[in-house]
């Protein structure tokens, strides 16, 4: 089986219709509510390993675009959303590339990674490929708070922790503007979903300190 076929069967199963649909309305809450405040309307925004388009379908900017390997994200895409199927860890494949960003956005992807040395790539890519005072944001499982989780899904290989990662954006050469370890519950996957409850958990960071197991984080490239 060709790895995107695997990729698409793998994230066909792990969430239905009626799961997918619930997860578009969280993104739009989250986004309503906290992200959109770290994206300008007018800015360039790429959005990697997007998968089902979520975030990019719903953030307002003046130029979108997405990179992920499954073939069946340009069906989820809006039409003002520019999808690239291709390996961003390729080099030939990224010279394909010809835009420079203000914000790289990256959501549940790292773990996916098979190696530390594969996520310094990604990181390289997106600090090179970011306009100086450009912005990465990252939303990522933080192992030291969903060790008991981590793993209940195949596909999550490298574990990371807000520590680790704000190491390696800073060995790389980002600025760390904002840290917050924990910032969102591992995963909504057998969990009830609900807009109204994430906007009043997002309006009450005080309950990010017990039930976050996912980071936010987001480092700008210095001018």
């Amino acid at each position: 089986m060709k790895r995107e076929e695997y990729l698409k069967k793998l994230y066909s199963n792990r969430f239905d219709p009626q799961q997918r649909r619930a997860k578009i309305a969280l993104w739009k809450t989250l986004i309503e509510e906290f992200l959109q405040k770290h994206v300008e309307k007018d800015s360039i925004t790429l959005d990697i390993g997007g998968g089902y388009c979520e975030f990019i379908n719903n953030i307002q900017a003046r130029k979108k675009y997405l990179i992920d390997l499954n073939p069946d994200s340009q069906l989820f895409a809006n039409p003002d959303v520019n999808v690239l199927n291709l390996d961003i860890l390729n080099l030939t494949e990224q010279d394909k590339i010809k835009e420079r960003f203000d914000k790289i956005f990256i959501s549940n992807f790292f773990e996916h990674l098979s190696s530390k040395e594969e996520l310094i790539e990604v990181l390289l890519f997106c600090f090179n490929y970011l306009k100086p005072g450009g912005a990465i944001l990252i939303i990522q499982p933080n192992f030291k708070y969903s060790i008991k989780e981590y793993y209940d899904f195949i596909d999550h290989q490298l574990p990371i922790t807000h520590l680790s990662l704000q190491e390696l954006l800073y060995t790389i050469g980002f600025k760390i503007d904002v840290l917050i370890p924990r910032f969102l519950p591992y995963s909504t996957k057998g969990r009830p979903a609900s807009s109204n409850l994430l906007r009043l958990y997002l309006n009450f960071p005080l309950l990010w300190n017990f039930l976050g197991g996912q980071m936010f984080i987001k480092a700008t490239k210095p001018l």
